[in-house]
């Protein structure tokens, strides 16, 4: 099968998502598929006369990092040799056309928000993971929280502003501050007390014209990832900052992963059932990620959960995958056996 891994882009995740995305070709290339990478926004720049040879032929992909603090955007631009605001690369509509599916590598807004994905329905072109609706409302962690309140589910007390709207009465401190629309926690602050807040909306309202302020909630960061209809052993975050910030998710050593997560049956059982109603309510297809914070006393609050969540082999989805039996290059070709499913139903 011709597969374009879909990854870079132009949003804060693209390290990520070039990283995700470099691994997940080897594993396909690996399991008897032509596959190769592809970044977004910086497309192939040569002209590619013979298609069938690109895909045959491509070379291997190239070992890739998580810096640990997001790319400089604007740097990346100046990358295109055609200065062309689109976002969209040289040829890479031209090579998304020619593959048998598209494997998407992209994370946060480039990929995440339904966008690329109502540009491959146009087109026509198969692609991995949620279509383009459930995509974005899960996206949009204003529209996202609001259909967990309606499922049932509790989320943290909070509101959303608008830029340039005069502060309402806010929770109480300490708050969460964050874009409605971002990803891997850029631009999202704890303001522990009102001093603060106002530096955290300034960063966050230069990613979005819209901010999620909510309260803080003390507890273990416990995720859980659904793979078709199962939900996956949960996976528990250990770090020693107060919050799971860019900085100690991508930091080498900052984060210890404990996968299965240390709790009980009882309480996995009901972590699991909360992570497969988010994903129904959103109408989420294939794979998913959700995140919950787990109190002290019991209480489970969900914080968001996310389509296209990180894919190198030491990443969550994968770990808890590997708890549950399936290694790497199985679990991927069970994404595109999944999402190869959607288009039959």
């Amino acid at each position: 099968m011709k597969i374009v891994v879909l990854g870079g882009g132009l949003s804060v995740e693209r390290d990520v998502s070039l990283t995700s995305s470099s691994q997940i070709c080897a594993a396909l290339r690996q399991n008897g598929h032509q596959a190769v990478v592809i970044d977004m926004f910086l497309g192939v720049e040569e002209p590619i006369a013979d298609l069938p040879a690109f895909f045959a032929s491509a070379p291997p992909p190239s070992e890739q990092s998580v810096p640990t603090q997001a790319p400089d955007l604007q740097a990346v631009r100046g990358q295109r040799a055609d200065k062309s605001p689109c976002r969209i690369g040289p040829q890479v509509i031209k090579l998304l056309r020619a593959a048998d599916l598209v494997f998407l590598g992209l994370h946060g807004a480039d990929g995440e928000d339904g966008k690329v994905q109502a540009l491959l329905d146009l087109l026509g072109v198969k692609y991995t993971g949620s279509n383009t609706l459930s995509s974005a409302m899960a996206m949009d962690k204003e529209i996202s929280k609001q259909m967990f309140l309606n499922a049932g589910l509790q989320v943290p007390q909070g509101l959303t502003l608008c830029k340039g709207q005069q502060l309402p009465p806010l929770p109480d401190y300490p708050l969460i501050v964050k874009p409605c629309s971002g990803g891997s926690s850029v631009a999202t602050t704890l303001v522990e007390e009102p001093a603060q807040l106002e530096a955290a909306l300034d960063l966050a309202f230069a990613c979005d014209n819209r901010v999620l302020v909510e309260q803080y909630i003390a507890g273990r960061e416990i995720q859980v990832a659904i793979l078709g209809e199962e939900a996956l052993p949960p996976i528990e975050l250990d770090y020693d900052s107060k919050f799971f910030d860019y900085v100690v998710k991508y930091q080498a050593g900052a984060c210890r992963e404990i996968c299965p997560a240390r709790i009980d049956e009882e309480i996995t059982q009901r972590i699991q059932q909360a992570a497969k109603t988010a994903y129904h309510a959103l109408g989420l297809q294939v794979y998913a990620r959700a995140d919950f914070i787990l109190t002290p006393d019991g209480q489970l609050y969900i914080l968001e959960i996310n389509t296209l969540p990180g894919m190198t082999p030491t990443s969550l989805v994968p770990q808890e995958a590997a708890a549950a039996g399936i290694n790497y290059n199985q679990l991927c070709e069970k994404i595109i056996e999944l999402s190869l499913a959607r288009y039959t139903q």
